[in-house]
C-alpha cells in the first residue's frame, strides 16, 4: 500500500468534478474573501493589523483573479459543443462558413468560430387556407379568417376554394442559414404563387376533379422556384386538403352536381342498353350474311351437279337412246309412284281405264298402323 493510501481520509480534500463545481467552489471564494474584509476581529489584532497593511488594492487584485477565473471557465466551458442526432452544426470562422459538423462532440475556437444548429430531420409544414388548432388522429382544423388564402379564380372566370399544404425538410443548411432570410415565409409566398397561376390555367370543373394531378405539378414548380431561391429546403410533400366552391354558390353548385350525376347515370344506362342490343344485332346480321353466303355456295355446287349430272346423261343418251330413255323413266316412275295414291293403266285396245291396285302400300300402312 502507498504512502498516500494510508493517509486518512480527513488529509484528503475533495476535488470539483465538473464545470458546474468549479464555478461554485469560484463563488465560494468570492463569497469568503468578501466576507473576511468584512469580518469581526475575533482572530486577533495581528491578523486585523494585517488586512489593513494590505489596502484597497489586494482587494481589487482578487475581484481581477476571480473575473479572470470566470472568463477563463467560459472560455473553455464555449469551446465544446454537442450536435444532437438528427441536426448538423454550421460554424462561421470571421463571419465566413469553414465546416458542417454532424452529431457529437465537437472543439470550436471560442470568440472567433461562431456555431449555429439546424434541424434536418424535422418536417416542417405550411398550412393554406386553414389552420390545425388541435392536432391528433382526427385534425381539428379551422378555416374562418382565411379566405384571401384560399379564394382563387380559374380560368373559366369562376371562383373556388382551395386549401392545401406544403411539407419541406432542409436539404442545405447553409443556404437555409444564410442564402434567404426568411425561409418559411419564402415557402408560403412561394406556393400561393404557383397554386395560383396552376388554377387560373384550368377549368372550374377540372379543378374540382384532377386534385391529384393538380398537386403534383405544383410540387414540381414550387421545388424549381425554390432551388432558384437556393432556399436549402426539400419539398416532401405538397397534398390538396379541400377544393370547394365558396358557401354562397354551394346550393347552386350541388344542382348542378345532381344534374351532373342525373346525365352521366343516363349516359350509362343507354351504353349498357347500347351494349346489350347493339352487339347481338350485329351477332344476328353476321350469322344472317354467312348463311346466305353458305345457302349461295349450296346452290352453286347443286347447279354445277346438275350440270355435270346432265351431260354425262346426254353422252349416254347419244350412245345408246333406247336404253338410255327406258333407264330414265323407270328411275322417275320410282320416285314418283311412292308418293301417288291411286294408278290407273291405260291400254289402247280397252276403252275403259284399268285401276292399279298397291298392295305393298297397303300392308305397310297397316303395320304402321
Amino acid at each position: 500500500m502507498s504512502p498516500q493510501d494510508q493517509q486518512p481520509p480527513w488529509g484528503h480534500k475533495k476535488k470539483p468534478s465538473s464545470p458546474e463545481d468549479i464555478l461554485a467552489a469560484i463563488i465560494q471564494k468570492i463569497r469568503d474573501s468578501f466576507g473576511n474584509r468584512n469580518g469581526d476581529g475575533g482572530q486577533g489584532g495581528e491578523q486585523s493589523k494585517k488586512s489593513s497593511n494590505q489596502g484597497p488594492l489586494a482587494g481589487i487584485g482578487k475581484v481581477v483573479l476571480i473575473i479572470g477565473a470566470v472568463i477563463l471557465f467560459q472560455v473553455v466551458y464555449s469551446s465544446f459543443y454537442t450536435i444532437q442526432p438528427g441536426e448538423v452544426g454550421i460554424v462561421l470562422q470571421f463571419g465566413k462558413y469553414n465546416r458542417t459538423t454532424d452529431p457529437g462532440l465537437h472543439f470550436k475556437v471560442p470568440y472567433i468560430e461562431v456555431l449555429s444548429k439546424v434541424d434536418v430531420e424535422s418536417v416542417r409544414k405550411e398550412e393554406f387556407g386553414y389552420r390545425t388548432r388541435i392536432p391528433g388522429t382526427q385534425n381539428v382544423l379551422d378555416r374562418k379568417g382565411f379566405d384571401m388564402e384560399s379564394l382563387m379564380l380559374t380560368g373559366d372566370k369562376n371562383v373556388i376554394e382551395v386549401a392545401w399544404i406544403v411539407q419541406y425538410k432542409v436539404s442545405d443548411p447553409v443556404n437555409f442559414l444564410y442564402k434567404v432570410r426568411n425561409v418559411p415565409q419564402a415557402v408560403r409566398d412561394a406556393s400561393e404563387r404557383v397554386i395560383r397561376r396552376i388554377v387560373g390555367n384550368m377549368d372550374f370543373d377540372y379543378v374540382l376533379g384532377n386534385r391529384e394531378i393538380l398537386a403534383g405539378s405544383a410540387k414540381r414548380e414550387l421545388q424549381g422556384e425554390l432551388d432558384n431561391l437556393e432556399s436549402g429546403v426539400q419539398i416532401v410533400a405538397l397534398q390538396m386538403q379541400d377544393i370547394t366552391p365558396p358557401d354562397p354558390v354551394k346550393p347552386a353548385f350541388n344542382e348542378v352536381n345532381e344534374a351532373d350525376q342525373d346525365m352521366k347515370r343516363l349516359v350509362n344506362e343507354a351504353e349498357e342498353t347500347y351494349n346489350r342490343i347493339i352487339p347481338k344485332a350485329r351477332g344476328d346480321a353476321k350469322k344472317i350474311i354467312e348463311e346466305s353466303h353458305g345457302y349461295a355456295i349450296q346452290r352453286v355446287n347443286l347447279a354445277k351437279g346438275e350440270t355435270a349430272r346432265f351431260t354425262s346423261i346426254v353422252t349416254e343418251y347419244l350412245n345408246a337412246e333406247e336404253v338410255t330413255r327406258r333407264r330414265m323413266y323407270l328411275e322417275a316412275m320410282q320416285e314418283i309412284l311412292p308418293y301417288v295414291d291411286h294408278v290407273y293403266v291405260m291400254n289402247k285396245e280397252q276403252q275403259t281405264l284399268l285401276p292399279f291396285l298397291d298392295l305393298t302400300r297397303q300392308k305397310s300402312e297397316q303395320k304402321t298402323k
